[in-house]
């Protein structure tokens, strides 16, 4: 009865042992593919937030021209309304 006893011992510990390997490779692994979807959610935060500066600076640049020539058209018809006196 001892030998079974100690039999179904070692049978336990071994299975625990390689349990343990299996789930730190599990573990392992899953801490590889959060770091890989980490840094793509990073790098894609990095486009999206380029992009939206790039769309800022030619919005920018469309409003400035726009309150140029704005300001062109009420000069010129400055000009003109002094011009009729």
């Amino acid at each position: 009865m001892k030998k079974v006893l100690i039999t179904f011992a070692a049978l336990a510990l071994i299975a625990s042992v390689s349990s343990c390997r299996e789930t730190e490779k599990k573990t392992e692994e899953t801490v590889e593919a959060a770091v890989e979807a980490a840094t793509e959610a990073t790098e894609d935060a990095a486009e999206a937030t380029e992009d939206a500066m790039e769309a800022t600076e030619e919005d920018a640049q469309d409003a400035a021209e726009a309150v140029e020539g704005a300001v062109e058209e009420a000069a010129e018809a400055v000009e003109g309304h002094s011009d009729a006196h």
